[in-house]
């Protein structure tokens, strides 16, 4: 074993988020794997938060999958790095993956609104709202090229819940959806409160 695979295995052995996540994959009745060996950056370049930067590097994977393939959960951990200038800045986050035949979804982003999305509105950049939600259209900026079949799936159940449930980022395409907090790690033991939030999420879209 060279030198840099001793010290890739010594990290490993000795990182308390790596062997935390390894027990609550267990806890969950999920399976574990510290890289990303299948190639899911290929498959969710769709997707906005994607798109963005480069070095792009997915680990710490938990994976729940259904039989039949009817959906396939994955929480992970993402980074990636972007260029301001001369100088480079690096974001991680955690995301929450789903792939369902459940889901049949416009492709859309959500995400908390901003004082500069507001000024992007004054100039016809809108993002879609809904009149008997104002306090969800005031919260966040809602976005896609389909905005009629978007609308039909925006329920009114889905509409009260992000009312009340702040800084969420949300994106769909077909049978995919990632929900994460914009550089947002979640802590080991917030996991099971993350994975149960996505859970609640597909639930209302798939009804």
């Amino acid at each position: 074993m060279n030198f840099f695979r001793r010290i890739k295995k010594w990290f490993s052995a000795n990182n308390p988020r790596i062997e935390n996540l390894k027990f609550l994959a267990e806890q969950l009745n999920m399976t574990y794997s510290a890289q990303d060996e299948f190639g899911m950056i290929h498959l969710l370049k769709d997707f906005k938060l994607f798109r963005k930067g480069f070095s792009k590097k997915i680990t710490n994977i938990l994976q729940e999958k259904e039989a039949f393939l009817a959906s396939d959960i994955r929480i992970f951990d993402y980074q990636y790095t972007q260029r301001y200038g001369k100088t480079t800045k690096n974001f991680k986050q955690t995301v929450f993956f789903i792939q369902s035949k459940a889901l049949d979804l416009p492709k859309f982003y959500m995400e908390p609104e901003y004082f500069f999305h507001r000024i992007a509105n004054f100039f016809g950049i809108n993002d879609i709202d809904f009149e008997a939600y104002p306090e969800f259209s005031k919260q966040y900026l809602l976005k896609s090229k389909d905005e009629d079949r978007l609308r039909g799936k925006m329920s009114e159940e889905v509409l009260h819940y992000f009312t009340i449930e702040k800084d969420w980022c949300l994106e769909g395409v077909n049978y995919y959806l990632i929900l994460y907090i914009e550089e947002g790690v979640f802590l080991s033991k917030d996991i099971p409160y993350f994975y149960n939030k996505g859970k609640e999420i597909v639930a209302m879209f798939t009804k």
